[in-house]
């Protein structure tokens, strides 16, 4: 009887502390890590930073778009203040 008592308290407490230290829910999430390997080990000629799917892909352009962009100011705005107007 005292083994039965021992793990029914050893269950409770383990749920008080779990719903003290946690604030998500008590599910078990599997492991991807493996299938997430495959995916980005596998050889199909994709970049290994977008082979994440859409969402990389669209990260990516942006990226790419924002830096594209922020260097054509930065040179435009160099020559702009490298030939200041001149005033009369």
């Amino acid at each position: 009887m005292t083994s039965i008592a021992n793990t029914l308290r050893n269950l409770l407490s383990c749920q008080i502390a779990q719903r003290t230290t946690s604030i998500a829910s008590c599910k078990q999430f599997e492991n991807k890590v493996s299938e997430k390997q495959k995916l980005f080990q596998e050889d199909n000629g994709i970049s290994v930073h977008l082979k994440g799917g859409v969402a990389d892909a669209l990260l990516y352009r942006a990226t790419m778009n924002l830096t594209v962009g922020g260097t054509a100011y930065a040179i435009y705005q160099l020559a702009m203040d490298s030939f200041p107007k001149k005033q009369d």
